[in-house]
């Protein structure tokens, strides 16, 4: 089984803690997202997890936690968002500097084939315009590409909760004049690029599908075959194979306004009141009347 932690919301940085105790305890309980009332018991031991895939804007309070990891005998790397967006966009992150110190910091200690840098979405606005990714791109490919082998772009999707003067629809010329420079950019520091579910075509670019939860990656982080299908609980476009995602909507605190996550943030509050740390769901308890199904 392969890990997803968590598409859903960042528990690197909000719910390590909470994750390190599933791990001791040896499984944890997930909601299905779609039916409230569904619990799955899903079995965490280092037998049945090939492999844990973490999706973080920032890791830092991860990283006293690797240690146990390696010592219970866990395979996994990080999918690391990293954008030069401000407060305006990421309002509850930490300064921009001090999160690329920690992702250098992440990849001297797991070695750069196990942070994979994501420079998703891509927002294009008066503040944040085309020249103005251009020359971030480029700043963080010269100071990223010695602690990373890839970099997984994005265009920003305009959901329909998305009621913000930040979030416009990117044109497809804006796309081309992008992807070219992105593309250009990344192949001078040795960096392959990725375009995650997008529609579009950019092999021209040098940009390929991109497969985030992906057989290749595992099989050379943890030394094994992998037997594993495509993710068919995806948007159109993803190339990612089948994992288990242990996460919950409406539990990230970054605050993006380009979220897809989460509803609002008074339910991020709401929900994050009844986060208990030692608890077997990550959020609230299971109720007389839910069903659980344990995860074969």
């Amino acid at each position: 089984m392969i890990l997803s932690v968590s598409r859903r919301t960042d528990i690197p940085c909000y719910y390590g803690d909470w994750f390190i105790n599933r791990l001791q305890a040896g499984y944890v309980l997930t909601r299905n997202p779609k039916n409230h009332s569904q619990i799955s018991k899903i079995p965490l031991s280092p037998d049945n997890v090939d492999c844990l895939v973490f999706w973080t804007k920032d890791p830092q309070n991860m990283l006293a936690h690797l240690p146990a990891l390696d010592e219970m005998g866990y395979r996994y790397y990080f999918q690391f968002t990293l954008t030069p967006y401000g407060k305006d966009m990421e309002p509850n992150l930490r300064n921009k500097q001090d999160i690329t110190d920690t992702f250098i910091k992440l990849s001297s200690i797991i070695g750069s084939h196990r942070v994979l840098w994501r420079y998703d979405p891509i927002v294009l606005n008066d503040r944040y315009d085309i020249a103005y990714h251009k020359n971030e791109f480029s700043r963080l490919c010269e100071k990223l590409h010695p602690y990373t082998t890839s970099v997984t772009i994005s265009f920003v999707d305009t959901y329909k909760k998305l009621k913000t003067k930040w979030i416009r629809e990117i044109t497809t010329d804006e796309i081309i004049e992008l992807s070219d420079c992105i593309g250009r950019t990344a192949a001078k520091y040795s960096l392959s690029v990725k375009a995650c579910c997008e529609s579009m075509d950019l092999t021209s670019f040098g940009i390929v599908k991109a497969s985030c939860i992906d057989k290749d990656i595992i099989e050379a982080v943890t030394g094994s075959p992998l037997l594993a299908t495509a993710d068919k609980n995806q948007r159109n476009g993803c190339g990612c194979y089948a994992s288990t995602d242990i996460g919950a909507y409406n539990t990230c605190q970054n605050g993006c306004v380009y979220c897809y996550a989460n509803f609002s943030a008074a339910s991020v509050k709401h929900n994050c009141e009844k986060h208990d740390e030692m608890g077997e769901l990550l959020i609230g308890k299971v109720s007389e009347g839910e069903t659980m199904k344990e995860r074969n």
